[in-house]
């Protein structure tokens, strides 16, 4: 089954339109879904849309509701609220381009490939993939999707181009509101030599496949177990396995030291393995 775009529309620069189509890049992973039990009887509990002194109604008869005033609504079908067109249900415009680095990655909330509609418009797409690479910029532009009018960014990656959907200024908390408590002094330079040597060591390239969610795993080996024991109760200790947190500089010294340590004698993760030598060939006589 094909996938389904998620907009489709104009992708606009000045008044070159390239016909485009705009798919998820993500997917969710894996996870465990409960459902609330009612404990006595084991029946699953159920959910019923109901009116108060009215019971229980039939979906065909609700309709959305702006409340007015406490009480007081304005109901709205969908058809009335289909009927609301703006340019950018249809178009996204580029209206304005900035250096890559200049969003702050605190903006950024979730990609999208947007992929040339048909044959003709490749031309055009090429060209607006290869002046962002070449100018290192990003395009911004509005795009109104499922009842919101969203703030996207346009940049190329590989052979296409990425759309990622951007929180607006009014969504995005300051970092200085949580991060003014902490002291804006220099780290200690014997401790801080010490941490970028730990960090070097773990360093490797970025290689996603190698993690998993290991809490949905456990929880998959709880419930294995659940099933095992027919039903008992069973509690495992969270902390078990926990490190013991350090407390002064003394501590932190210490462990950053082990940490090398373990590096050293361990298998030396982070790092890759250089390849043997392969032996050289002797010369014949």
């Amino acid at each position: 089954m094909a996938a389904r775009a998620f907009w489709q529309g104009q992708l606009r620069l000045a008044l070159v339109s390239i016909p485009v189509e705009v798919y998820p890049a993500t997917r969710s992973g894996a996870a465990i879904s409960f459902h609330q039990i009612h404990e006595p009887s084991g029946k699953r509990i159920r959910y019923e849309k109901v009116a108060p002194g009215v019971g229980p109604v039939d979906r065909e008869e609700i309709v959305k509701g702006y409340e007015v005033s406490r009480g007081n609504y304005v109901l709205l079908d969908d058809e009335e609220i289909e009927s609301v067109r703006i340019e950018s249900r249809k178009t996204l415009e580029l209206v304005q381009f900035v250096d890559a680095a200049e969003v702050d990655v605190l903006y950024y909330e979730k990609p999208y490939f947007v992929v040339p509609a048909d044959d003709l418009a490749e031309d055009a797409y090429i060209v607006l993939r290869e002046a962002l690479r070449t100018t290192g910029k990003v395009g911004l532009g509005q795009l109104s999707v499922r009842g919101r009018e969203q703030l996207v960014s346009i940049k190329p990656c590989g052979r296409g181009l990425v759309m990622e959907v951007l929180r607006y200024a009014d969504e995005v908390q300051r970092a200085q509101n949580w991060f003014r408590d902490i002291p804006a002094r220099d780290a200690d330079p014997e401790l801080l030599d010490l941490a970028a040597s730990l960090i070097e060591k773990k360093t490797a390239k970025f290689a996603p496949e190698q993690f998993h969610d290991r809490y949905v795993d456990a929880l998959h080996a709880l419930i294995e177990k659940k099933v095992k024991a027919k039903g008992k109760r069973i509690v495992e200790d969270p902390e078990a396995d926990a490190a013991p947190s350090g407390g002064n500089v003394i501590d932190l010294m210490a462990a950053l030291k082990k940490s090398l340590g373990e590096g050293n004698a361990g298998e030396g993760e982070g790092r890759p393995r250089r390849k043997a030598a392969a032996p050289r060939a002797r010369k014949r006589a």
